[in-house]
């Protein structure tokens, strides 16, 4: 027979007054029942005579390790979770431990803080972004800022809301509509709406989430998530892959769910910023060996919303054994420096994964056109022009060319 499985319950700021049969049921039965401290607060002593109360530690990790492997314990073992367990919460992250083993999970969501925040603002759910700023940066928020944008965000803490009315003053998005939800679905619930310009650091209830409906100061220029940033979006020192090239680069690197990508040779890291703006759940590695150029790719990371790109300072190909295998490769710079350094790449990616590498250098190029004849692929030659002023005219001033060399590696490798 099968293990009997786990159950995790959705409560949320209505306590047990606001759970159903069944997830009333799951708890009575619970020999260990575990969650936050105001979470365990909510259920009555009475309900659960016999069962033991674990308040969840700090650092956690211990114990969603122990939960992740399925035991015979299961059986009697129910997880409290706020709200939607599978939304941002510990049921999503069980679920992905126990992806082989579904059946030993059983999870009963309640409302979750989002579907709430939409429901008492009048947003249709399916048009309103959420993101989570719990144990991550609130930096992720800077992606999703453009004009009529909606979002919730979960924060963290009494300072959460005023830490993101911060982020939105500093970035020139403090007219936004700023909508701070307290105790959500319980008898304390209160909402409170203002600017992020008028909010100032006022603390919140710990339990609240943040609603914004973006909108610009004037001479804010709004950044797309598609790939070909403006140049001036990044800090540089003239290592950018420029605007237009970028695109055409992103294109063929095809950014996709949880796939990881390496950028060798980072300069500005535009490349790995750009793969994660346009695909959020997609990881990326940024390995550059200057110093001063590897701090400064956080920097834009953090500055153009994604700041979960890993930065690695070294020079490829020595680092590359260290990391996890890629699923898609840019090489924009040492191909001349290191010889080796495509057949390197070529060796660790992914099957089914892409290469792609820009060359500005006849010598380089020559590099491009030994991997073409290695392992296949197309050449393409992209020539940019501008208009710029010459005296009292106008002419076009052309960029280097860049030639790159894009192919896939195949899933079979051929006998």
């Amino acid at each position: 027979m099968s293990p009997s499985p786990l159950t995790i319950v959705g409560i949320g700021a209505d306590g047990w007054a606001g759970l159903g049969d069944e997830a009333r049921a799951a708890i009575r039965a619970a020999r260990l029942l575990i969650g936050s401290a105001r979470q365990l607060d909510g259920v009555p002593a009475g309900e659960i005579a016999d069962a033991e109360r674990r308040p969840w530690p700090s650092p956690i990790d211990a114990v969603v390790d122990e939960l992740s492997r399925s035991t015979a314990a299961d059986e009697r073992t129910v997880v409290l979770a706020s709200g939607d367990p599978m939304l941002h919460g510990i049921g999503a992250t069980l679920a992905q431990r126990r992806a082989t083993e579904l059946d030993t999970l059983r999870v009963l969501p309640h409302p979750s803080a989002f579907a709430l925040a939409c429901a008492r603002l009048g947003w249709p759910a399916a048009e309103v972004e959420l993101l989570s700023a719990v144990a991550r940066p609130p930096q992720i928020v800077a992606r999703a800022l453009q004009p009529g944008r909606r979002l919730v965000v979960y924060v963290a803490g009494v300072d959460g809301a005023a830490t993101l009315a911060r982020l939105l003053r500093d970035r020139g998005w403090g007219p936004s509509r700023f909508a701070l939800l307290e105790q959500l679905g319980g008898p304390a619930e209160r909402v409170h709406e203002s600017t992020a310009d008028a909010f100032g650091d006022r603390d919140a209830d710990p339990l609240h989430a943040v609603a914004i409906e973006c909108r610009s100061a004037a001479g804010v220029r709004p950044l797309a998530r598609t790939p070909g940033l403006p140049d001036d979006a990044y800090a540089h020192d003239g290592q950018l892959t420029k605007s237009a090239v970028r695109a055409v680069t992103l294109a063929a690197l095809a950014p996709a769910p949880g796939q990881l990508l390496w950028d060798v040779g980072a300069g500005s890291g535009s490349i790995g910023i750009e793969w994660l703006r346009a695909e959020p759940t997609a990881r990326a590695v940024a390995i550059e060996p200057h110093p001063e150029r590897a701090a400064r790719v956080a920097a834009n990371a953090s500055t153009l919303g994604v700041p979960q790109l890993t930065v690695v300072e070294g020079r490829a190909p020595d680092k590359l054994d260290l990391l996890d295998r890629p699923d898609a490769i840019f090489v924009g710079g040492g191909l001349t420096a290191s010889p080796d350094l495509l057949d390197r790449c070529w060796d660790a990616l992914a099957p089914g994964g892409r290469i792609v590498a820009n060359a500005v250098t006849l010598e380089g190029e020559q590099v491009l056109q030994a991997a073409r004849c290695a392992h296949g692929g197309t050449l393409t030659r992209i020539a940019i022009g501008h208009a710029e002023p010459v005296g009292r005219f106008t002419a076009w001033r052309d960029q280097l060319p860049v030639v790159q060399w894009s192919t896939h590696r195949p899933h079979e490798e051929p006998a």
